[in-house]
């Protein structure tokens, strides 16, 4: 690893889709995200890849995909996933920096990024790792953490925050937890090379006292309906973009027998379980309780 890599989150040994998802009282946010997903998401293709999977919440949601492969810089938060979706051949699990993605040029037909970015101290750098892995006319579905809420307006306009949510920068409230300006996500996914095509708000019901009130099924409704107004504003603390992946040329494929390569020098790797060898720079990447880890770069 270089010393210009960012740094990375990591959820080693957390326990986040228990204590957070299933035990935590987010049922309606997580309701929230599968409709917005489903308005989204292209009817199918043969493989997507999902980053920052963590223990595989969304990843049944991905139904027209062939194949799903599923990257988490945590090997818990994979084995995790191991455990929940099972050893088929429908899905792969790699543990992977973003910032240092182990697949070949033009492998996917489309990409997910779903309550990661926000971790991602360097996001043009992310997109820009995503965006060379994907192939010409892929979607990429990604969910970004909005400093552009109303709670942050209110909040900054009575002085209760010193940041201000209406300039572009990013603001990390806590180390490594980033929210975004849309209008920076914006100028970030044009300069990488995607194309916008759609904008949902999310979460527009994120109060206490509502989800203590009403079903969750019932908030996700009316927040599905409020969502439809995403391209005119977005004030929400989530938010969802559609994007395409226009112009780009190059052969697209697998090589050989393989979609990798290796994250420190680029050279395809063929895909020989139980470890990968890269024959150009000498690393060697094990394939272990069926999850490939390309963390030792």
């Amino acid at each position: 690893m270089t010393e210009k890599t960012p740094p990375v989150c990591s959820y080693e040994g957390s326990d986040y889709q228990k204590s957070f998802w299933d035990e935590g009282g987010r049922a309606y946010e997580d309701a929230a995200e599968e409709k917005a997903l489903k308005r989204l998401m292209p009817q199918g293709g043969a493989d997507l890849l999902e980053l920052g999977a963590g223990a595989g919440r969304n990843s049944p949601r991905y139904t027209g995909f062939e194949r799903i492969t599923l990257v988490d810089y945590s090997l818990t938060q994979l084995q995790q996933a191991y455990e929940r979706l099972g050893n088929t051949s429908r899905y792969r699990y790699v543990a992977a920096d973003i910032y240092h993605l182990p697949f070949c040029m033009n492998q996917f037909d489309a990409a997910t990024m779903i309550r990661t970015l926000h971790h991602m101290k360097d996001a043009p750098l992310a997109l820009g790792q995503i965006y060379d892995c994907l192939k010409p006319g892929a979607v990429f579905i990604l969910e970004y953490a909005n400093k552009l809420n109303l709670k942050a307006i209110f909040r900054y306009i009575l002085r209760r925050q010193d940041w201000s949510p209406f300039s572009l920068e990013p603001v990390e409230f806590v180390e490594l937890n980033f929210d975004f300006h849309p209008q920076a996500i914006r100028n970030w996914l044009k300069k990488t090379g995607f194309t916008l095509e759609r904008q949902v708000t999310v979460s527009h019901f994120r109060i206490g006292l509502l989800k203590r009130l009403f079903p969750a099924k019932f908030l996700a409704a009316l927040d599905s309906a409020a969502s439809l107004t995403g391209d005119w504003w977005q004030l929400t603390p989530s938010v969802f973009t559609r994007s395409s992946v226009n112009g780009k040329t190059g052969k697209t494929g697998h090589i050989g027998n393989t979609i990798f390569c290796c994250p420190a020098c680029r050279t395809p790797l063929p895909d020989t379980t139980p470890e990968l060898f890269c024959g150009n720079c000498g690393k060697r990447y094990p394939v272990v309780g069926g999850i490939y880890d390309f963390r030792n770069y």
